[in-house]
C-alpha cells in the first residue's frame, strides 16, 4: 500500500511539474497539436472522432470566440459610445452561447479546445486595452469589423467543407449571427463618422 500511494505521488508530481512547463505554450496551439496526434481512425474517450479539418474549424472557432468574449467585456468598460457598449454586451451574450454550443459538440468528438485565447489574440487585446476614449471606440469598431470579415470567411467555409454534420450544422447555424453582427458594427462606424 505505502508503494502505491508513493508511486501516485511520484505520478502526481511528475504530472504537475508537466503542467506547469506547458504554462508558457499557446492555448490554441497546444489544442491543435494535442488533436493532431489523436487516434483519428477511432471514436471515444482515445480519438477524436471527427477529421483533423474539422477539429482545426472547432480549434480556430473556439480561440476566436474566447477572444470576442474577452474584447467585448473590455469595451463594455471603457467605450465612451453608448452604442459600441451595447455591442459589446451582445458580442459577450452571443459569443459565450456559441462558444458554449461548440464546447458541447467537441466534448462528444473528443475534440480538444484552447483553453485560452492564443497569444496573438491576447496581444491583440493588450493593445486594444491600451486605448482610451473614442480612440478605443475606433480600435474596437475596425477590429470587430476586421475579425468578423475574417470569422464569416471561417464559418463559410466549415458550412461547405466540414465533414462532422454537427460541427457542419453548428457552422451554418451560427454564420447568421456572425453576418448580423458584421452588419451592426458597421453601421455604428457609419455612425461614428
Amino acid at each position: 500500500m505505502k508503494k502505491l500511494s508513493l508511486i501516485m505521488a511520484f505520478v502526481l508530481t511528475a504530472w504537475m511539474f508537466q503542467a506547469c512547463n506547458n504554462a508558457g505554450k499557446d492555448s490554441k496551439a497546444s489544442a491543435d497539436s494535442v488533436n493532431k496526434v489523436k487516434d483519428t481512425t477511432t471514436t471515444g474517450a482515445t480519438g477524436i472522432a471527427v477529421d483533423q479539418g474539422d477539429a482545426k474549424f472547432a480549434t480556430d472557432a473556439a480561440n476566436g470566440g474566447m477572444a470576442e468574449v474577452a474584447v467585448a467585456k473590455v469595451a463594455e468598460q471603457k467605450a465612451m459610445n453608448p452604442k459600441v457598449k451595447d455591442f459589446a454586451a451582445m458580442m459577450v451574450k452571443d459569443h459565450s452561447q456559441a462558444n458554449d454550443a461548440l464546447m458541447a459538440i467537441a466534448k462528444t468528438k473528443n475534440i480538444t479546445l484552447p483553453a485560452a485565447p492564443s497569444e496573438d489574440k491576447q496581444k491583440e487585446l493588450t493593445d486594444l486595452s491600451a486605448k482610451t476614449g473614442k480612440d478605443f471606440d475606433k480600435a474596437y469598431v475596425d477590429a470587430m469589423i476586421d475579425g468578423h470579415k475574417k470569422t464569416i470567411s471561417l464559418f463559410e467555409d466549415a458550412s461547405k467543407d466540414c465533414k462532422d454534420p454537427e460541427l457542419k450544422a453548428f457552422a451554418t447555424n451560427t454564420l447568421p449571427t456572425i453576418k448580423g453582427h458584421l452588419a451592426a458594427i458597421e453601421a455604428i462606424k457609419k455612425s461614428m463618422k
